[in-house]
This record gives C-alpha cells, sequence and structure tokens, in this order.
C-alpha cells in the first residue's frame, strides 16, 4: 500500500490549494517543495481578488462572472486576508471613451450582483480627495469595488489549514527523482537526508518549473508552455487614502498603483515573455523605466527609477501568454499507470476553484467527500468581512500595549489565531525580544514552529514585510535569534 494518496510537488498557491482541498475530502496527502512556501510567483502578483475588469473588453464574460463569485467566497473565508477596496480608473482623453468605460462598469456591476459592495459611480475629482494626487488635466474618474489580497500570508495560511486537517507539509524538500508504475515511488532530498515516499497519485504544481521537473523529475513529455515573467515596483507612499488606482496606460494595459505596507506604495504590473532560471529572476531596468512611465502620466509626484525600493519578480506558465489568468489543470493516466496531475497559471482569485477541479479529477481513482473549501474559513478567517474593524478594536482592548497600525497588521495576518501569539501577555516585554518596532520574540517562535519559517527572509518577505523597514541590526539579531532556535 502507498505511503499517500497524493504527493504534491511544489508549495506555491496551486500545491498548497490542492493539498487543501485533497486532505479536505479525505486524502492521505504530502506536500514537497524545494524552498519555502510561496517564494516564487505566489509572493510577486498584484495582490488582488477580482473578476478581471478587462476581461470584459476580451468579451470573456462568464469567466469575469466566475472570478467575481470566487471574490465574494474568499470575503467569506479569509476575512483578515482579503478586504474590499474601491478602485478609481481616472478617464483619459487619449485611451478609452468615457462611455466605454463606464458600460463596462455596469456590467461588472450586474455580473457582482448582490455582493453586498458598493456600486460603481462617477467621480468629478477636481473636488474629491481623489484628484488630489493627480495632475490636474484629470477632471472624471470611476469608481468601482474589487478586492486586495496578501497573497504570500494566502499561501502560508492555506499550507496551516492543510496541515491542520491532516496533509504533511515538507519544505526544504527536493524531490529529484521519480519512477512511475501502478504507483509512484519518488526520492527525495529532505533538508538534506534522502528519503522515499510512494503515492498512489502525483501532482506537478511547480510553476515556472513545470516543464523541467515533468522532463528531469516525472520522466514524461513536457507540457508546451509559455513562461510569463510578472513584475510590480515598490516605492514611497505617493497617495493618501486607501483607494487604488487604476491607470490606462499608452499601450492600452492596466496599470495599478495600490498602498502598501502603510509607508509605500505598489505600482504594477509589468509583463512579457521570460527565459532562463525562474529561480533567479529579476526586473529589468526597461521594466521599471516602463512602471515609473505610467505612474508619471498621472500623478502629479513624479518618480525616477532610483526611488525604487524594492521590485517583485515572478515567473508562471501559460497556455496563452496574451491571458495570464487563465489556469490549466490536465490529467495524465493509462493502464498500469499511476495518475498525473499537472496544474499550472492561472491568478490568486480562481486558486480555490483551480484545486477543486484539479482534485475532482481524481475521483474516479478514490472514493472521496463533496467539495468543501467554499465555505470553511481558513485559520483565523472566523469573523464576518465587515467586521474588521471590530477585530482590531477587540485586539487592542485586550492587549493595551498595541497600536493602531501594529494591531491592525497583526489582525490582518493572523485574525483571531492573534490570541495564539499574544497569549495573557499584558506589556510587550512579555513577548520576549523586539526586532524592529514590531516584531516580537513570539511571533518569531510561532512562526517557526506553527508556519514553517526557517530563515529570516520567510519572515521579513513572505510572513510580513516588515524586511521594508527593519533597521540592518535587527535583521541580524533576527538571524541569530532563529539560528539558536533552529538548532534547539
Amino acid at each position: 500500500m502507498a505511503d499517500y494518496d497524493l504527493a504534491i510537488i511544489g508549495g506555491g498557491l496551486n500545491g498548497v490549494s490542492i493539498a487543501r482541498d485533497a486532505v479536505g475530502r479525505g486524502l492521505r496527502v504530502i506536500l514537497l517543495e524545494q524552498g519555502d512556501l510561496g517564494a516564487g510567483a505566489s509572493s510577486a502578483t498584484p495582490r488582488l481578488i477580482h473578476g478581471d475588469l478587462a476581461g470584459l473588453e476580451r468579451r470573456h464574460f462568464l469567466r469575469v462572472r466566475s472570478a467575481l463569485a470566487e471574490r465574494s467566497i474568499w470575503l467569506t473565508i479569509a476575512p483578515h486576508l482579503v478586504r474590499p477596496v474601491r478602485f478609481a480608473i481616472p478617464a483619459h482623453s487619449e485611451e478609452r471613451p468615457i462611455w466605454q468605460l463606464r458600460s463596462w462598469l455596469l456590467l461588472y456591476d450586474r455580473l457582482a450582483a448582490r455582493s453586498g459592495l458598493p456600486v460603481s459611480a462617477t467621480v468629478d475629482v477636481t473636488h474629491h480627495p481623489l484628484g488630489n494626487a493627480l495632475k490636474r488635466p484629470f477632471g472624471t474618474a470611476f469608481e468601482y469595488s474589487d478586492c486586495i489580497v496578501d497573497d504570500s500570508r494566502l499561501v502560508v495560511l492555506t499550507a496551516v489549514d492543510a496541515a491542520a486537517r491532516g496533509a504533511l507539509i515538507r519544505t526544504g524538500a527536493r524531490c529529484t527523482r521519480a519512477e512511475r508504475g501502478r504507483e509512484w515511488r519518488l526520492v527525495t532530498k529532505d533538508r538534506g537526508f534522502r528519503q522515499v515516499v510512494t503515492a498512489r497519485a502525483v501532482a506537478n504544481a511547480t510553476g515556472a518549473w513545470t516543464p523541467s521537473v515533468a522532463e528531469t523529475v516525472l520522466r514524461v513529455p513536457p507540457p508546451k508552455l509559455a513562461a510569463v515573467q510578472m513584475s510590480q515596483i515598490v516605492v514611497r507612499r505617493l497617495f493618501d487614502g486607501d483607494n487604488i488606482y487604476v491607470f490606462q496606460n499608452s499601450d492600452g494595459r492596466l496599470i495599478f498603483a495600490s498602498p502598501y505596507e502603510r509607508e509605500f506604495t505598489l505600482i504594477g504590473t509589468a509583463n512579457h515573455p521570460f527565459k532562463g532560471d525562474p529561480a533567479v529572476v529579476a526586473m529589468g531596468a526597461d521594466d521599471v523605466a516602463y512602471l515609473c512611465d505610467a505612474a508619471n502620466r498621472y500623478f502629479r509626484e513624479r518618480i525616477e527609477t532610483v526611488d525604487v525600493v524594492r521590485t517583485l519578480s515572478g515567473a508562471n506558465m501559460a497556455q496563452n501568454p496574451a491571458d495570464r489568468s487563465e489556469g490549466a489543470v490536465r490529467l495524465d493516466r493509462g493502464r498500469d499507470k499511476a495518475p498525473l496531475l499537472t496544474v499550472f497559471g492561472g491568478d490568486v482569485t480562481t486558486s480555490r476553484r483551480r484545486a477543486e477541479q484539479a482534485v475532482s479529477k481524481l475521483t474516479p481513482f478514490y472514493p472521496m467527500s463533496p467539495c468543501w473549501t467554499a465555505k470553511a474559513p481558513l485559520p483565523g478567517g472566523d469573523f464576518a468581512w465587515d467586521c474588521f474593524d471590530n477585530e482590531v478594536e477587540d485586539a487592542r482592548e485586550r492587549w493595551r500595549f498595541l497600536g493602531e497600525e501594529e494591531a491592525r497588521r497583526l489582525v490582518a495576518a493572523y485574525g483571531t489565531k492573534v490570541k495564539e501569539i499574544l497569549g495573557e501577555a499584558k506589556a510587550r516585554s512579555d513577548l520576549g525580544p523586539a526586532f524592529g518596532p514590531e516584531l516580537t520574540g513570539a511571533e518569531v517562535r510561532y512562526l517557526m514552529q506553527k508556519e514553517w519559517a526557517r530563515f529570516p527572509d520567510d519572515i521579513l518577505w513572505r510572513r510580513s514585510k516588515l524586511g521594508l523597514t527593519m533597521p540592518p541590526a535587527d535583521r541580524e539579531a533576527l538571524a541569530v535569534f532563529m539560528a539558536d532556535r533552529g538548532a534547539s
């Protein structure tokens, strides 16, 4: 008998979503990730949970409606990670006509009927706070509702839920070879030790590594896919307020500018075909200049390439490079051959549904329970999405040493699970050493014990974004603290 029903290679959003869905339907699951969870493209997304407004221009009406339905599900099951925001599109005389934008948004509202979010509206930005950051020629903008998400936290909490339901999540575990018969025999290098795992089925969810893993590890014909690089830039904060600007660039693409970690603005996305090693994806100078120029068409405060404090880049696979939001699920089966699932591409919004479809393809091979993930909250998400501020107030009432911004960060990251970190602390000193103004030893220990954090970057750039502001001396102290805890 095989050790597991399903072995998943790859710990990005597709991989952990499949693990969560499958274990909740009764399968014995192991997930193997050679590095950290979400360390690739899953941590370099535009951070949007949306219906894809631009999809209406391509007449993808059914896909937009399906994505908007997923948006509502995410608001219900992950209200700490996914939050509604008002998006604003300034009308540009050289781009899409006003009547077209208005028509899109009316249809968008119709497709998202009964979502509970405010409908679209026309705004005179010459007399509205939205116009404060914009150049004066812009007099009209259109507002509509969509959501933002903490993409890397979504990956980690999906894995946490999968593990709580019985899945084995192994980071630092690389699958080096696989032999396929009536079941799979996987040879792994797990934190330096060779191990052999058997499984009745395998899922290749390795993102940009999908073709190379298929060819060199699984030894099956690689799927014919195109690699696409996605990149964003982070600059100092360019505007007040929590809204997100959607800019129509001169090439017809939509560029998003959103608040990022309180003191910064995230601008993206630049896309282009990618060739090379996915482990070393880097944003080129041309892409940085492209996004700076796009922002400078609209914002009054000009930015230059030297103002970029961080770039975010990742590569993923797509069947159609012109439509990255479309993911794919493929099943390879044959006589005397254990099943092989290949899952690649797609956006954050549709990841839950894509995993559900992938696991459902295995129903001919296993008895399993019905689909369930649309109604089960992620860890810490057991409250209504419109009660986020109440959760922040409750946290500040219980732990009076928390400031407003710190409480918001903790609730946004952990939801109701904040109590597992702060416990019965009465003062900040009860939480152990401090690394910068917010990160404490108690939080670091929790992330190492419960969320597979092994190195400082795992905490500073994926489980949080505190690396943007943490001084070098505190980073060094964090590294020493984690090394001591890892050795113990």
